[in-house]
Formats: structure tokens, C-alpha cells, sequence
């Protein structure tokens, strides 16, 4: 009677906790798909506005390039912000914040400096990434937050969603109206998230945000999972933003077969995340990213000669977008289990910020030298040679890391008693 007596909360407890942390997942991913459709509304429609006002390659590029910019490095105060205040406010602030320029780029499709203006504040959007992992990372166990965050990379569909219909609905309801229909959206997701969104227990830290950044950037395993991430998910950025103007440049596409063609890629990149996230549960994570770096090499290789578009490009699309996907995936796995638990926040800030800048640089990249040579196959080697290195540096380098069980606890452990004496955790690794 009484073993059953204390079983039957213990049981009533961990049921309520495993439906919070489900509810918080579902939420964070939300809220991540949300942001990153605003985030992205600026690519499909970016060979449109080439053609309509005259731009050059390198003006079109720095116009989708611009929100990424911004998107990238603000996730470096916005993750310090996150561990400090925690995500049921950072949440509704983002998203509230992302409305202001979403709502101005419905009306200044005329003119070329107030886009990039207001993609440049659109890149707030783009933030909300560094948002979500630390509130997905504390409400589920070591064992389970690869899968976790897995699912929460299910937000970067949020792109495709913005390929799939900002085109048609600009053409078919007028320029403005995708952007009425996201604004409305995320005004409707920061309401939710106030009244639902909850933060896991203890999970938020005190003390200075800069702090915590600068603490968690002297540790050697943060700027190892910022190359890594800088590959992986720079290279889907990259993709995701630039493909409709490469569509219509190398194969002469509409804009919105173009568009729709990007979402495809964005949706089978999303989907292998997920996988890419969960393989690090199960399998040692270096041979999953060496594999992955690889193939991505070999496919741009590929892509490099510009073969016909069907079937042969489209396979090495295709192949790019899941490689790519699943190398993010495994490599935030990494960050769920290797991170301090009080600094998940801040370490996803600055691997988040070189992931979106490493999506920064491609696009001016392919649009300068498609100017200067009118050949994208240079654009296409350089990823090839930097994918390759990221496996050989995988493989031959960070086989340490991979051993994120053991990792975490030591940088924990350290982190604790630095706290005891008052200064911040020093560890390398």
C-alpha cells in the first residue's frame, strides 16, 4: 500500500512533465516555423524584384542576403537574452518584433534601399532559432534532446512554406498580401506563446548575458560546432535563399516553378534534419557528419557542371538538400548534449550565428561570380572543397566530441565550480 502510494505520484509527476515538454516542443517548433516563413520572404520574390527595378546579380544577392545577415548575429544576444530571461518572453518578443518589417516590405516593393532596410530588421526572424533550442534542450533528458531537437528543426520548414506562396499569393491577391497574411500569423503565435509557453524548471540562469557569452565562447568545442554548423546549415540557407534566382538564371524557370522548386528542396532538407538530429541518439555522430560533408562534396561536384536539369540536377539538389539537412541536425544534437545546461542559450547563439553566416556568404559569392564569369560551376567547387574539408576535419580532428556523454558532464562539473568561486567556466576541449 504505501510502495504504491508513493509510486502513483512519482508516476501522476513524470506524466505531467513528459505532456509539458511535449506541448513546449510543439510550441517552440511552431514558433521557429513562423519567424522563419517571415524570415524568408525575401528570396522568392528576389529574381521579381531583379527584373522589375533593374538590379544587378550582386545587388539581388545582397537583397536576400541582407536578412540572413542580420538573422545570423543576432542570435548571439538573442541566445544570451534566452538563458537569462527565458523563452515565454523571448518568444512573443521576437515575433512581435519580426511584424514591423514584415508589414513595411508590403509596401515598399518600389524601391530597392527600403527593402533592404526593412530586410535588414526582418532578419530579427531569423533569431528565433536561438530561441527554441535552449527551451527544447531543458525540458528533455540527455538521451532524448537529439531526437528533440530534431523535431524542432521541423521549423525550418517555414521556408518552404514562404516558397510555396509568397509568389502566388503576391500574383494572385496583390504584393502586399503575404505579407498582411505573416504579420497576422505572428501576432497570433506571440499570443499563444504568452499564454501557454512555459520554461522547464530551473532552466533559467542569472547573472550578465554578455558574460555568459564571453564564458561560453572560450570553450574550444563552441567554435568546432560553429565550422560544423557554419557547413551544414550555412549551406541550406544558402540554398534556400538563392536557388530560385539560380533556377532561373542556369535553367531558365519561372518564378514560380522556381519557388516551388526551392520548396521542395526546403521540405526534403527538413525532413532529413529531423533523422540527422536522432542518428546521434543511437550512432556515433562522426561517421554520420564525415558521411554526410562528403556526399554533399561529391553532389557539387556534380551540380558544378550543370548537368540537365531533369533527372540529373535535380538528384544532386535533392541529395544536397537531405546531406545538409541531416549534417545540422546531428551537429545541434551535438550542441544538446555537450553544452552546459545553463548556457545552451548562449552556445546556440554563437553556433546559430556562424550556421546564418555561413548562409551570409554563398549568395554574394554565386551572384559575383556569375557576374563576372556567367558560370555558377566556380560558386558550386568552392562549397565542394569547403564540405570536403569539413569531413576530414570531422573525422580526423573531433572524434572527442563525439563522445558528448562524457563531454557535458566534465564541462558541467567545471561550470559549477567556477560558479563557486564567483568567475566564469574556463574549459577547453
Amino acid at each position: 500500500m504505501t510502495t504504491q502510494s508513493r509510486t502513483a505520484p512519482a508516476a501522476t509527476a513524470q506524466a505531467v512533465a513528459t505532456g509539458a515538454a511535449v506541448r513546449n516542443l510543439t510550441l517552440a517548433t511552431i514558433g521557429f516555423m513562423v519567424n522563419f516563413w517571415a524570415w524568408a520572404l525575401l528570396g522568392p520574390l528576389g529574381p521579381g524584384a531583379k527584373e522589375r527595378l533593374g538590379l544587378s546579380f550582386a545587388a539581388q544577392s545582397l537583397l536576400v542576403a541582407v536578412p540572413v545577415l542580420v538573422g545570423s548575429l543576432g542570435r548571439v544576444p538573442v541566445g544570451a537574452l534566452t538563458d537569462r530571461f527565458g523563452a515565454r518572453v523571448m518568444f512573443p518578443l521576437v515575433s512581435l518584433a519580426t511584424v514591423v518589417p514584415v508589414l513595411t516590405l508590403g509596401f515598399v516593393q518600389s524601391s530597392y534601399w527600403a527593402m533592404i532596410v526593412a530586410g535588414f530588421f526582418l532578419g530579427i526572424g531569423g533569431t528565433a532559432f536561438a530561441v527554441g533550442v535552449p527551451l527544447v534542450s531543458g525540458w528533455y533528458p540527455r538521451a532524448r534532446r537529439g531526437f528533440a531537437l530534431g523535431v524542432f528543426g521541423v521549423g525550418m520548414g517555414g521556408t518552404a512554406i514562404a516558397n510555396f506562396s509568397t509568389v502566388r499569393l503576391a500574383q494572385a491577391y496583390g504584393v502586399a498580401t503575404p505579407f498582411l497574411l505573416v504579420a497576422a500569423v505572428l501576432v497570433g503565435y506571440a499570443a499563444v506563446a504568452v499564454v501557454l509557453l512555459r520554461d522547464a524548471p530551473g532552466q533559467r540562469a542569472g547573472g550578465s548575458a554578455l558574460r555568459r557569452t564571453a564564458a561560453v565562447a572560450r570553450l574550444a568545442v563552441t567554435w568546432q560546432l560553429c565550422f560544423l554548423y557554419a557547413v551544414g546549415f550555412g549551406g541550406f540557407v544558402a540554398f534556400s535563399v538563392y536557388l530560385p534566382a539560380y533556377l532561373r538564371t542556369a535553367y531558365h524557370l519561372g518564378q514560380n516553378d522556381a519557388a516551388l522548386r526551392t520548396a521542395g528542396f526546403v521540405v526534403l532538407a527538413v525532413s532529413a534534419r529531423r533523422g540527422g538530429g536522432g542518428l546521434p541518439d543511437r550512432l556515433h555522430p562522426v561517421p554520420v557528419l564525415v558521411g554526410c560533408f562528403t556526399a554533399v562534396a561529391v553532389l557539387a561536384i556534380v551540380q558544378a557542371f550543370q548537368p540537365p536539369l531533369v533527372p540529373l540536377a535535380t538528384v544532386a539538389f535533392l541529395g544536397m538538400a537531405a546531406f545538409l539537412g541531416a549534417a545540422s541536425g546531428a551537429v545541434f544534437a551535438l550542441v544538446g548534449k555537450v553544452a552546459p545546461a545553463d548556457k545552451v542559450g548562449a552556445v546556440t547563439g554563437l553556433v546559430g550565428a556562424a550556421g546564418g553566416l555561413g548562409g551570409f556568404v554563398p549568395p554574394l559569392v554565386m551572384g559575383a561570380v556569375y557576374g563576372g564569369q556567367h558560370s555558377y560551376a566556380i560558386g558550386l567547387m568552392l562549397l565542394s572543397d569547403v564540405a570536403l574539408a569539413a569531413a576530414v576535419y570531422t573525422g580526423v580532428k573531433m572524434a572527442g566530441l563525439a563522445r558528448g556523454d562524457a563531454v557535458a558532464p566534465a564541462t558541467q562539473a567545471a561550470g559549477a565550480a567556477a560558479r563557486t568561486r564567483g568567475r566564469p567556466a574556463r574549459v577547453t576541449g
